[in-house]
This record gives C-alpha cells, structure tokens and sequence, in this order.
C-alpha cells in the first residue's frame, strides 16, 4: 500500500512539473494547437509519457512492482512505440497522420499484447479491433479541454483496480501510475486549457487503458463481454456518435469536427468545466458497474442497463445539431461555400477603398471597385462580360464621419437696441 501510495504521488508531482516546464519551449518552437483564438502547447502527452515511463521503470528496476510477469511491461513498450507516432502527427500540424497510417500503427501494437493464450485467436481479431476503435475514441476526446484527462483517470483506475483483483500487481501498478501521471497533466488542462495533451497523450493513454482491460479480461475466466463495454463505456459512446452522425450528415468519418460529446453539451448550454464533470460522473457510474461486475458484487445483466442509458444518450444528443444549416451535405457544403466565397470577394473589392488612401484616389478608385464587384456579381451568376443581365452597383453611401463638411456662414450679431447687424459689405447710411 505504501509503495503504491509513493509511486502515484511521484507519477503525479513528476508529471503536473513537466508539463508546466515544456510550455514556455512550446510556445517559442510553435508547437502549439489553435483553440479559442490563440495557441495552447501540444507538449502535455510528452509530459504524461516521460513521467508514466520514468515512475513505472524506476519501480520494476527496484523490484518493487515487476512489470513482466503480467505482460506489464510489453503493454508499456508497445505504448511508447504508439507515442512516438503520436509525436510525430503532433510534428505535422494540422495535418497530422493519415488514418490509415495510425489505425496500422495501433493494430501492430495490440497485436504485440493480445493475450493469445488465454483468449484463443477466435477473440484475438475482434480484441485487436476493439482497441484500435477505443484508442481513437480517447483520440476524439481530446479535442476538448480536460475530457481526455478526467475520463482516462477514472477508467485507468477502474481497470487497476480489476487487474490488482487477479492479482496482476505489476499491471495494476502501471495503470496506477498512469492514472496519477494524468491527474498531474490535467491540473494544467483543465478548462481553459493551459497544455494539450495533444495525439502522443491520446495515443498512450487510450492504448495503455484498452491494452489493460483485454489483459485483465484474459485473466479473468469466465468473464463475458460486459465488464470491457462498462468500463469503457462512455467513450465507447462517444465513438459510436460521432460515426452515425457524421455518417448521416455525409461527412468525412474520419476528419475531426466539434461534433463530440462535449460539444454537444456545450451547445445544450453547460459550462466547458460543466461539460467536464458530466462526463465524469457518466464515465465514474460506467466503470462502477464495470469494476462491480468483475468482482462479482453485481450479475453481469448489469452492463446491459449501462448499454440501455448509452444508447438512449446517444440517440437524444443525435438531435442537437453540430454542423449548421446548410452543411450537412458534402455537395450542399462546397456549393454553399462557393457562393460565399465569391460574394465575399466582392464585398471585399467593394469595401478595400474604404480607406484612407480613397480620398486621394478619387472617383477612379470607386470606378474600378465597382468594376471588380460587377465582375464578381458576373462570375456567380455565370453571365459574361457582355450578358444583358449585368447590374450596376448601387453608390456606397460613406459614413457621416466622412463626408465632406460644408462652410458655415457666419451668423450676424444682434446690433445695439435690438436692430440686427449689417451684412458684410452692405452700404449703411450715415448718421445726422
């Protein structure tokens, strides 16, 4: 007990200082992740790998908890080859891997810890599909501030807790120590976000949770599928909603959009942080039932009511719409940003002699802005030059801060006694 008090403790003081000392070298590399109109660093996996990597190598080297009697330490190999790929996508940018290349990455790893023996290879192929669905559903959840964390916490420890039931002490203490290492990089991502854990974090943490349970699940004689889907449960969810939706909508499946569970409780009106602790208490309640399950407290029909409230949650934030009016088609969303791509561009034309240099251009700075929004106008009606149904542009009326000001006439002075004063040049008669 004490030793794995010490472990969690290290993994998460270790973990909350990395992360905190690779932001500043982030932000002048550029390694940064647009949200919300400004950059956040992608160096939270790196922080979250070095600290898992370095507590779980530190205890198997002092004998404290041996990672290869339970296949502990092949797990972790195999998650830190997944990170390095993970890394390198971060590297890329926007345009990271393609799936194709990660999802082949990830089914070589599970491949390489899938308990053949105990499982048989009747299971084998549906474990390793399993993980790669559930490693790219922590993928998605990370495209929100503190979901990644908050939800790999409480399963990471949900299956610790299950693995140190069969006795699998190193692998219990490994899931351990990740659970701590993602509390201390989540004290800097919690919303608004500071550090992102970026897809290294996403990579390791989704593989290390989904490689522990098909462990576990291996050990386990007997156990059906429901302790797997219960601990997982909410991000099992959210992978299965993102796909019908934007299967429904025609979109790319597997190109990321702010359709997730947490945008979409954001648009129902929580707060980010809101959105956050529901997740949390969903995914808390899941893995509860999970970790009751495979302790026998409760009979494996339980999971089957986890399933009952995932579905219906599924099926009622299918209605809140994520992708606008209009964009809900592939061919509806180029057509629609054709259109609005070309009366931008006359706007533009119109409005770029707005500035201080058309008082000097004149008439003739007008003149072509016309021009160019007629030629505009022209292309998106798909007339010619010389098409009768060519339009002239109405004035642009300017504001009245610009205007040009007229001279006053100077108002005459009241003369003495009452008599208004003489104007300017008029001859007055002399006085007798």
């Amino acid at each position: 007990m004490l030793y794995g008090i010490l472990t969690a403790a290290s993994a998460l003081l270790l973990a909350a200082a990395l992360a905190a000392a690779v932001r500043v070298p982030a932000l002048r590399l550029g390694l940064v992740e647009r949200r919300r109109a400004r950059g956040v660093p992608l160096t939270g996996g790196v922080a979250l790998v070095v600290a898992t990597g370095a507590v779980a190598g530190a205890g198997a080297w002092a004998g404290g908890a041996p990672l290869g009697q339970d296949d502990g330490g092949r797990l972790l190999l195999a998650a830190l080859g997944l990170a390095v790929l993970g890394l390198v996508a971060d590297l890329r940018g926007p345009r990271g891997l393609p799936f194709r290349v990660r999802a082949a990455g990830v089914a070589v790893a599970a491949a390489v810890v899938v308990p053949y023996g105990e499982l048989g290879f009747l299971l084998a192929l549906p474990s390793i599909l399993w993980i790669v669905l559930v490693v790219h559903a922590f993928k998605g959840l990370g495209r929100c501030d503190g979901v990644l964390g908050t939800v790999g916490v409480v399963t990471a420890f949900a299956a610790g807790a299950c693995a140190a039931a069969e006795v699998m002490d190193g692998l219990a203490a490994l899931l351990s120590v990740l659970a701590a290492a993602l509390t201390g990089v989540l004290m800097h991502n919690w919303p608004p976000a500071r550090v992102v854990i970026g897809e290294c974090g996403a990579l390791f943490a989704g593989f290390m949770v989904a490689g522990g349970v098909v462990l576990v699940q291996g050990a386990h004689d007997g156990a059906g599928l429901g302790v797997p889907f219960a601990l997982t449960a909410l991000v099992s969810a959210d992978a299965v909603l993102v796909l019908v939706a934007r299967r429904r909508a025609g979109r790319p499946l597997w190109r990321g959009a702010p359709d997730h569970l947490a945008h979409r409780l954001r648009l129902l009106g929580l707060t980010a942080q809101g959105a956050v602790l529901v997740l949390g208490a969903a995914a808390l309640a899941a893995a509860a039932v999970g970790l009751s399950v495979h302790m026998l407290w409760m009979s494996p029909s339980a999971a089957l009511w986890v399933a009952v409230v995932a579905t219906a949650a599924v099926l009622g934030l299918l209605r809140v719409p994520v992708y606008g009016a209009g964009g809900t088609r592939r061919n509806g969303t180029a057509a629609g940003a054709r259109r609005s791509g070309t009366k931008g561009a006359g706007r533009t034309a119109v409005r770029g002699t707005r500035g201080p240099g058309s008082r000097r251009a004149g008439g003739s700075g007008t003149r072509n802005a016309r021009k160019a929004g007629a030629g505009a106008e022209d292309a998106r009606r798909g007339d010619g030059a010389g098409s009768p149904r060519k339009a002239a542009l109405r004035p642009v009326a300017l504001p009245e801060s610009r205007r040009p000001r007229q001279p006053r006439r100077p108002c005459p002075l009241p003369a003495p006694g009452g008599a208004s004063a003489p104007a300017p040049g008029a001859r007055t008669a002399p006085h007798t």
